[in-house]
Formats: structure tokens, sequence, C-alpha cells
């Protein structure tokens, strides 16, 4: 059985060991989800498995916005990927955004082939792509934005 809940304290570690078995994601990415956790102004949702952290969500309200959301973070281990986890944990975040008077959740990707799987499954959640900023990350690596209206 997966439990989603809000991360808790000791949780750490849970998160970046789901986050050092995703090969898609490089060193420095991987740096920047230790540096919104140690921040502490971000809110995390974690999955759980038998206790163990599997996946999580990162988001926050977005500065100058009123209920607007970003979602900076989903990512699930690769042993439980295209199980459900992944859009359980989107419910339960659009959920939680939704508690706190959030209407509009945006989420950035990247354009590449190697996102391609990510984009779908954004789109298959209910997101709708709003913007597409060419060779934004670097050339040939356009920044998708998706949005959803709660």
């Amino acid at each position: 059985m997966i439990i989603i809940e809000p991360a808790q304290a000791d949780d750490r570690q849970g998160i970046l060991a789901v986050i050092a078995q995703i090969d898609m994601f490089n060193q420095e990415e991987k740096d920047t989800v230790r540096e919104l956790w140690d921040e502490g102004s971000y809110h995390f949702l974690v999955a759980r498995q038998d206790g163990q952290v599997i996946g999580f969500t990162c988001f926050a309200e977005r500065g100058l916005t009123q209920g607007a959301y970003d979602l900076y973070w989903i990512a699930v281990a690769p042993s439980v990927q295209r199980q459900g986890v992944g859009e359980a944990l989107m419910w339960a975040t659009e959920s939680e955004v939704r508690k706190r008077g959030g209407r509009l959740i945006l989420v950035e990707t990247s354009g590449t082939e190697a996102y391609a799987a990510t984009r779908a499954f954004y789109e298959a959640i209910g997101y709708q792509r709003e913007a597409v900023i060419r060779d934004f990350y670097r050339l040939g690596d356009d920044l998708v934005i998706y949005a959803k209206r709660l």
C-alpha cells in the first residue's frame, strides 16, 4: 500500500535517495533538490511504501501571485515507475495546493526527447501546454511550460 503525506524532517535522506536513482537528472539538478529541502521554504509530499520513501513532489506558491503555485520537482524511484505513484503524488499535490488557496499549478520541463515521457505524463493528467521557449536551457533544449487550473 502506498501512503502519500507531507514530508517529515527525517525524510531528507529518502528524498535524496530517490533522486540519486534517476539517471535522467544530472548532478546539478540532484543538488538543487537538496538545496530546496535544506532551504525549508518549499513544500514536499512523499509517497511511502513499506515505510520507505519511493517518490516525492516539491512545490511552493509563486511570489507576487495570488494562488499560483510552481511544481519544482516530481520524482519516483525507477523500481516503481509506471505503477501510478506519480499520478497519485500529483493528485495529492493538487489537493494540497487547493487547501492552501491555490488556483493554478505551473510546471516547467525540458523539450528534449529524453523528456518526452514526462511531457506525455503531464498531458495525460490534465496539464495544458501553455508556452515553449526555444533554446532556453541550452541550444536545442527548449523550456516547455504546462499549467493546470484547479
